[in-house]
């Protein structure tokens, strides 16, 4: 049964996106909300700082996977992407965006995705889901989070123990 998964802020680490690869099913899909390669301010001695390796993975990736820049990409470092991106999957309408700047979306969007804070958080207010994924890499709250959506409910979950924190019917 196919999934979203939703995660954003990595800062092109690539051990954070080797696990990310290693949640996938065959049938999943990815949800990227920004900063995935920070190739703006990134770490370029650190050793897991591996943009290049991510960009190479994503040229020969066999899974659909919906992405936008964050405030730490560079447009030029993988061009043909976008701020923000309306999609649709599991007959909702999905509004994703970094989260940086303020956006504007329309009234049908049923679930909009940010990242930028670092911080999980999931709740529905007046019939919209609003969801962070929090970070893999560098969650400012120490726990290290990815969102799941599937059929019928959303949720957050904590990478080292594969807990569900929250869930929310969609």
């Amino acid at each position: 049964m196919k999934k979203l998964i939703v995660t954003a802020d990595l800062h092109g680490s690539y051990s954070s996106w080797l696990t990310l690869k290693n949640l996938l099913g065959p049938l999943d899909e990815l949800v990227i909300a920004g900063d995935l390669f920070d190739t703006k301010y990134g770490n370029f001695t650190h050793i897991d700082f591996q943009p290049e390796s991510i960009k190479k993975d994503l040229t020969n990736f066999n899974h659909r996977f919906y992405y936008v820049y964050g405030n730490c990409d560079s447009l030029s470092f993988f061009p043909g992407f976008e701020t923000f991106l309306e999609f649709s999957c599991f007959n909702k309408k999905f509004f994703l965006s970094h989260g940086h700047r303020s956006c504007t979306y329309s009234s049908n969007i049923d679930i909009i995705i940010q990242g930028h804070t670092h911080l999980s958080f999931l709740e529905k207010r007046n019939g919209q889901i609003f969801m962070n994924p929090g970070s893999i890499t560098c969650p400012r709250n120490g726990i290290y989070t990815y969102g799941v959506i599937e059929n019928n409910c959303a949720s957050l979950i904590e990478l080292k123990t594969g807990n569900k924190i929250v869930s929310i019917n969609l």
